[in-house]
C-alpha cells in the first residue's frame, strides 16, 4: 500500500465515525454500512493495482459508494458526517 494515500486515510476515519450512526430502517442501514465499507475496500484494492486503468476503475466505484452514503445521510436528515 502507499505510504502516503491522504484519500485512503480519510476515508478509513470517515468510516470509523460513520459506522457508529444508526438508520430507522434496517434495509437502509444494510445499504449503508456495505456503502460505507466499499469506499475503504476498493480504494485498497485499487492502491494496488498495476495500471492507472485499473486503479481509476476501484476509484470511481468508491465515489459511487461515497455518493450512496451521501444520499442516505440527506434523506434520513442525519448531515452531521457530511
Amino acid at each position: 500500500m502507499k505510504n502516503k494515500f491522504r484519500t485512503l486515510e480519510l476515508a478509513i476515519q470517515f468510516y470509523q465515525q460513520g459506522k457508529a450512526l444508526k438508520l430507522p430502517k434496517s434495509y437502509m442501514q444494510d445499504q449503508y454500512d456495505r456503502a460505507l465499507l466499499s469506499i475503504v475496500l476498493n480504494l485498497s484494492e485499487g492502491s494496488a493495482k498495476p495500471t492507472r486503468r485499473d486503479r481509476l476503475k476501484f476509484y470511481s466505484i468508491a465515489l459511487g459508494s461515497l455518493r450512496e452514503v451521501q444520499v442516505l445521510l440527506q434523506i434520513t436528515d442525519n448531515r452531521r458526517l457530511l
